[in-house]
């Protein structure tokens, strides 16, 4: 658990955010961007703009301009929770705003908690299934703020590289019916952390997928089905809700 903490605590991986923020800035007053993370980069445009960190409080940026009427140019900030912020900075005598305050990026976060999972060690069992030398289990299943991590390990002792056509997450009846079919419903991942396109030979690969919380009906469970390309080496992951409800809680990233 505790390299759990760490993997979380220090995997940064980059997530620019979906929408660039306008910014208007001054030479006559400062403008204060608080952002919900510690600042640990920031680059800018042009030398129009005057950017200084607090100290005291490492969320937060003040920007000035240092000329007026400068032409439109941009400013990013990386945050230690992985996000890129990036702004289309223009000169106004009297701005609307003067505070910012910045939005947590939810798939910086998602994509950093991912990534600290990958490497963590088995925390679940019972959950596999294993053809023609392709092993593959579902090594762990953590939650954190209504979203599901689910770790699986695909383990290739064959001399023959294995590569995935589908991998797929979806929830299933446990029993059809003669008159009745079989009901399926699709999950779509939030983020994928790790390689899930091949399994070198004699080698195993790590994967993490986020997906929104959910709990399942006795009749029903989570299949994971995971199909080789141009191949027959396919395998199927039943996951039961006993199984989901035994997730690990991840700590809060600070």
């Amino acid at each position: 658990m505790k390299r759990l903490v760490w993997l979380a605590l220090t995997s940064l991986f980059f997530v620019s955010l979906k929408a660039q923020t306008s910014l208007c800035i001054s030479t006559e007053k400062t403008t204060s961007l608080v952002f919900p993370f510690s600042i640990l980069h920031v680059d800018r445009g042009t030398q129009a703009i005057l950017a200084q960190q607090v100290k005291e409080s490492p969320t937060i940026l003040l920007v000035k301009a240092a000329e007026k009427g400068f032409p439109e140019t941009n400013l990013s900030v990386v945050t230690d929770d992985g996000s890129v912020y990036s702004f289309v900075v223009c000169y106004d005598n009297n701005p609307a705003n003067w505070v910012y305050h910045l939005p947590t990026n939810k798939f910086a976060t998602l994509a950093t908690y991912a990534n600290g999972i990958l490497d963590n060690p088995r925390t679940m069992h019972g959950i596999k299934d294993e053809q023609w030398d392709i092993k593959a289990m579902v090594s762990g299943i953590y939650i954190k703020n209504e979203i599901m991590y689910y770790q699986l390990n695909i383990t290739n002792n064959s001399p023959v590289d294995y590569d995935i056509d589908v991998l797929r997450f979806f929830i299933r009846d446990k029993k059809k019916g003669k008159r009745t079919a079989i009901q399926e419903t699709d999950l779509k991942p939030l983020h994928i952390s790790g390689n899930t396109s091949q399994v070198k030979a004699n080698s195993t690969s790590s994967m993490v997928f986020a997906l929104d919380k959910f709990t399942i009906p006795d009749a029903k469970y989570l299949a994971v089905q995971i199909m080789e390309k141009n191949g027959g080496r396919h395998l199927s992951l039943k996951v039961s809700n006993k199984k989901i409800m035994q997730a690990i809680i991840l700590p809060d990233l600070k």
